[in-house]
C-alpha cells in the first residue's frame, strides 16, 4: 500500500544547496508526481513543494536525506489513507 504526500522545503541558500537538493530528488524520481518551485531572490531563499506517491519508508527516506542538507528545512504532510498500488500507477 502506498501513501500520498507533499514534501515542502525551504532552501535558505539556494545557490549553495540547490544542486545537492536536485541530485537527491532525482534519485527518487519514481515517487515524484509533481514539483513546484518558487524563487524568492528578495530574501535569498526558495520554496519547493514536491507531490509524491510511495511507500511510507521511501517517502521518509527522501525527506530525511533532504533534511540533512545544511540550510534546508523540510516538512512532510502524508495521507492517513493507504492507496493500493494499482490505483497509483
Amino acid at each position: 500500500m502506498k501513501k500520498i504526500a507533499v514534501i515542502s522545503a525551504i532552501l535558505e541558500d539556494p545557490e549553495g544547496t540547490q544542486q545537492k537538493f536536485n541530485e537527491i530528488v532525482a534519485n527518487f524520481k519514481g515517487l515524484i508526481r509533481g514539483r513546484m518551485g518558487l524563487p524568492m531572490p528578495e530574501v535569498s531563499a526558495s520554496l519547493i513543494s514536491i507531490a509524491v506517491i510511495g511507500e511510507t519508508d521511501d517517502i521518509n527516506n527522501l525527506t530525511g536525506k533532504l533534511g540533512k542538507i545544511p540550510g534546508i528545512s523540510v516538512k512532510t504532510a502524508m495521507s492517513k489513507k493507504d492507496y493500493p498500488v494499482k490505483a497509483v500507477l
